[in-house]
């Protein structure tokens, strides 16, 4: 009772801290700052805030970044959004604190807040153009859902083999897994980190993967497993190398595995059902081990370390205990010969070391100056005698955020963990096929849900097609609650292939927009059409595995068939398939027109061929008419004479036609595309200024050949459909939109077309032509295709 009146008192004492007080303890928090001791200095930061008063506000700025940068090295990213809303609620800041912004972005996402980590990374980019995090975040944001797309390929399980302590970095040994923790199998006293009162890290080891059994699956924001709550002892932040000083890249070092606060209470208790044991007592010292390698036979094994072996204890030139790699070989069951690494060094860590299956490729994670930024990927090679000097695996690998727990599978493929390429938050895992030297990154793939989450996902090991792995991730509980994971697949590695068909003139190679594709999925047997957009172009997301054949149609020229299959892609990056279409030979030459021409008859929507209908040809030399019936293939052929023009009509119960017109130099088309009920009919669009409804000059143009088909068709109804660009809200485009579409039908009424004819109805910007949605910058041009009125046609006989 005396400990706990004391306690009370001291508390009481703290919460009304006089300037001086304020201004000592201020003192203090900045000495465990500069020590890099974040914890301890989270407390400190949090005592001093409580007397705003005493401090300058150069100094309440200060504290306020310290705690927060505290927060977030220690991996507590709910406190340290906090603390960076708080800060950045301020007012701007000065230029030297411009990556709060950044920071605060990162804690933002962290705790799945996207839509206002979006709006900081936003902000951030201002600051720091160079930087291409502010705008490849920026864009992963706005529709994070691409990262979904695959989820249902994979089970997440949760593994029992975890306790209270942090397990992760698996890798495989023998029938085994070795992985890294703080205990859970090892007897007797571990010499604990002096300044928090924490175990380091040992290999600890599980000799039979099938022992392993699993709990619930996984989804992204965790599982619920055995763990039941309790309270959370306190300590340093486990397996974070955070006595390592800042280096050259004014990083974090290789010693980060994820772990946050373990003092915020998010603690507790579970009882293994997996018994693991200590992996190697020759291996294990009493500071950190792991994570580590082994070569294909198991005879020799590569981890990572403090700096210190053989009974010594080693610093950099500022007194800093770093990482560094170090080779052991077995010998009769036990390491032996414990040596480091040739390029290892006092002044920069070296860790998380990766062989290839020849073992003559080592890859690792290194702060060493030269870098893109925090911690990179390096690559040594085996010259049959020793390590060779480490070669930066390059940009499309490494960023000026950190990259680091590399793998490397059975094919050849890298896997790795990073917070710079575009994630949901935290480390997320990534995969990248690399070349055949195995030193530059064909492509670079962040794996997405469920395999990724908000939270640190590091450390995966799979086998060469991905169906089955391990991963360690502090998804769960966060904090240092790091666990391990077994992944399974069962659905298709690439489920999706985006794909972007472009169809052009052959000649010109100018875009063909309103150019039907039509879209044969031989797997399914499925069939789709779409329509090009002004750029000639549709975007598709096709089936993995699959056949498909593509036929593209467009007025005045010769169709074009192109297949294209998803079989044995390796990666699902977007792909772009080319449809160039011809016209017929004798508008290219510009000699007039054959002496027999062969047409054809087709359904707008559907593209499909129409047999049986009535096709009448006008000479416009004597008036002499040709009628001639389509075909079972909808084709009609017809003779012409030099120097005439001809003009085409098509006749079909319940269907009509805008025609076609042959001229004499050869232009025109012979082919028909006919529409029936629900079609909109192929004219050009009717457009309008901005905010206008108004109907410009080019607009009547093309309203008076809606009058002649009008009368062409006395029975025929229509509606007249117009559309706004996404600019201004919602409610206010519906309203622009009625009017336009009324303005238009007053013009046709004007022309004489009944009332009873003709049907509004404004859309607003609920059916964009193309990507200019709410939050997407787009051209004038692009905005301009939205702002349409289009003509249905609602019965025709």
């Amino acid at each position: 009772m005396g400990m706990i009146r004391l306690t009370l008192f001291c508390l009481l004492a703290l919460s009304v801290l006089t300037p001086a007080r304020a201004q000592s303890l201020l003192k203090q928090a900045d000495r465990q700052f500069d020590r890099l001791s974040y914890m301890s200095a989270t407390d400190l930061y949090e005592q001093v805030l409580k007397t705003p008063a005493a401090l300058t506000e150069g100094e309440l700025r200060a504290v306020r970044a310290k705690l927060a940068y505290s927060y977030r090295q220690i991996r507590d990213t709910p406190n340290a959004e906090k603390a960076y809303r708080e800060l950045l609620s301020a007012g701007d800041l000065p230029v030297e604190y411009a990556d709060s912004y950044l920071y605060y972005a990162q804690a933002l996402a962290a705790n799945g807040k996207y839509r206002e980590a979006q709006e900081a990374y936003e902000t951030y980019n201002t600051l720091h153009k160079e930087d291409p995090r502010g705008s490849t975040f920026t864009k992963l944001y706005r529709d994070v859902s691409v990262l979904s797309k695959n989820a249902g390929s994979y089970k997440v399980s949760f593994l029992d083999v975890n306790t209270t302590k942090p397990e992760f970095s698996p890798i495989y040994y023998r029938n085994g897994l070795v992985f890294v923790s703080s205990g859970g199998g090892g007897g007797g006293m571990k010499r604990v980190f002096g300044w928090n009162n924490s175990p380091f890290l040992d290999l600890f080891y599980v000799p039979e993967v099938t022992a392993l059994k699993d709990n619930a699956p996984a989804s992204l924001g965790g599982t619920r497993s055995k763990k039941t709550a309790g309270p959370a002892k306190a300590g340093r932040t486990l397996g974070r190398d955070d006595y390592t000083a800042r280096t050259a890249n004014d990083s974090r070092t290789v010693g980060f595995y994820g772990g946050t606060n373990v003092t915020s209470g998010l603690g507790y208790y579970d009882t293994q059902t997996t018994e693991s044991e200590v992996f190697s007592k020759t291996l294990n010292s009493k500071y950190h081990e792991g994570p580590a390698t082994f070569s294909r036979d198991g005879s020799r094994v590569i981890f990572t370390r403090n700096n210190y072996n053989n009974g010594k204890y080693r610093q950099s030139s500022d007194g800093i205990n770093k990482l560094k790699l170090y080779t052991a070989t077995q010998t009769s069951g036990t390491w032996e010969d414990v040596t480091e690494l040739p390029f290892n060094s006092n002044e920069y860590s070296t860790g998380h070391p990766a062989l290839s299956k020849d073992d003559n490729l080592l890859y690792f994670a290194s702060d060493m100056p030269g870098g893109f930024g925090g911690t990179d990927l390096y690559l040594s090679r085996w010259d049959g005698k020793k390590w060779g000097t480490p070669v930066n695996l390059g940009p499309e690998i490494n960023t000026k955020g950190s990259e680091m727990f590399p793998y490397v599978d059975q094919k050849g493929n890298l896997y790795f963990s990073s917070d710079g390429h575009a994630g949901l938050g935290g480390l997320d895992l990534f995969f990248a096929q690399l070349t055949n030297t195995g030193d530059k990154a064909v492509a670079v793939q962040n794996l997405g849900e469920p395999i990724n989450s908000s939270k640190d996902d590091f450390g995966l090991v799979t086998d060469g097609e991905r169906k089955m792995g391990y991963f360690s991730s502090n998804r769960k509980n966060g904090g240092a609650d790091d666990d391990l994971y077994r992944f399974t697949r069962d659905g298709p590695l690439y489920p999706c292939r985006e794909l972007i068909v472009n169809v052009y003139d052959a000649q010109t190679k100018m875009p063909l927009n309103n150019t039907l594709i039509q879209i044969d999925n031989n797997e399914a047997g499925e069939k789709k059409q779409l329509t090009t957009d002004g750029d000639g172009n549709i975007r598709l997301c096709l089936d993995g595995e699959s056949d498909f054949k593509f036929l593209a149609t467009h007025t005045g020229y010769t169709d074009n068939q192109i297949g294209f299959s998803t079989k044995g892609l390796a990666d699902d990056k977007p792909s772009r398939l080319d449809m160039p279409l011809t016209k017929p030979v004798w508008e290219v030459a510009g000699t007039g027109l054959p002496p027999v021409i062969r047409g054809r008859v087709f359904a707008q929507k559907t593209r499909h061929p129409l047999a049986g209908v009535n096709v009448v040809v006008t000479s416009d030399c004597d008036d002499s008419r040709q009628e001639i019936t389509t075909g079972p293939d909808g084709t009609y052929q017809f003779n012409t004479q030099p120097g005439c023009n001809y003009t085409v009509e098509a006749t079909k119960d319940n269907m009509g036609t805008t025609g076609s017109r042959l001229n004499k130099d050869g232009t025109g088309s012979p082919d028909i595309a006919m529409f029936a009920k629900g079609d909109v009919i192929k004219i050009d669009n009717i457009y309008y200024d901005l905010d206008k409804a108004d109907i410009r000059s080019d607009a009547a143009a093309e309203l008076d050949k809606v009058v002649e088909l009008m009368q062409k068709y006395p029975t025929m109804k229509i509606e007249m459909r117009s559309h706004t660009d996404s600019r201004a809200s919602a409610a206010y485009n519906k309203i622009l939109s009625a009017n336009r579409a009324k303005r238009a039908a007053a013009y046709l009424k004007a022309k004489g077309i009944s009332a009873k004819r003709l049907k509004a109805t404004g859309y607003g910007e609920t059916l964009p032509v193309n990507k200019c949605k709410d939050g997407v910058d787009c051209t004038e041009e692009d905005y301009q295709q939205n702002r349409r009125t289009e003509i249905k046609i609602l019965t025709v006989e």
